[in-house]
């Protein structure tokens, strides 16, 4: 359902819903903000983040945009002229990958194996190495993909019979 353009459509550029989600995401940055205020630790948490927007900037982002923009002609070379309505493939691809992306990020340094002695100095535990769990996660992702498109493509196959 379409809404008229009203007021705040005209003078915001956009409707009511997206600035109640804008102010919330702005009041709870400012809680956030307030909370570090006053950690003794807040200038390096701060330098973490700036250092992360920034690798993330000038690494991450050109490596997966030119990735997608690999698998992207790699799939339309593969294929001749996609038929209308046919499942694509591409976001089957994409999501898991997206998925397995972040979860290595997050947990680089015990998939690595990294930083054990701190570990165990900040929790009384043995850390054990998470590689092995983080490609069962990965194969799972993708299984879980893939079974996803079979189900999807063999629907709109007997949907066209």
């Amino acid at each position: 359902m379409a809404e008229s353009p009203g007021r705040l459509s005209t003078g915001y550029g956009a409707g009511p819903l997206h600035l109640v989600v804008t102010v919330g995401g702005l009041a709870v940055a400012g809680w956030v903000a307030l909370r570090l205020a006053g950690e003794p630790n807040a200038g390096r948490i701060l330098v973490w983040f700036v250092g992360a927007a920034i690798a993330h900037d000038l690494v991450l982002f050109p490596l997966y945009a030119g990735t997608d923009a690999g698998l992207r002609r790699l799939l339309r070379a593969t294929t001749a002229t996609p038929a209308p309505g046919r499942v694509r493939i591409l976001n089957h691809i994409r999501v898991p990958a997206l998925a397995a992306g972040l979860t290595f990020l997050v947990y680089l340094p015990g998939i690595l194996g990294l930083g054990k002695v701190t570990y165990q100095a900040a929790t009384g535990q043995h850390r054990r190495q998470l590689l092995g769990d983080w490609l069962v996660l990965v194969a799972v992702l993708f299984a879980a993909s893939g079974l996803a498109y079979a189900v999807r493509a063999a629907r709109r196959t007997r949907r066209r019979t």
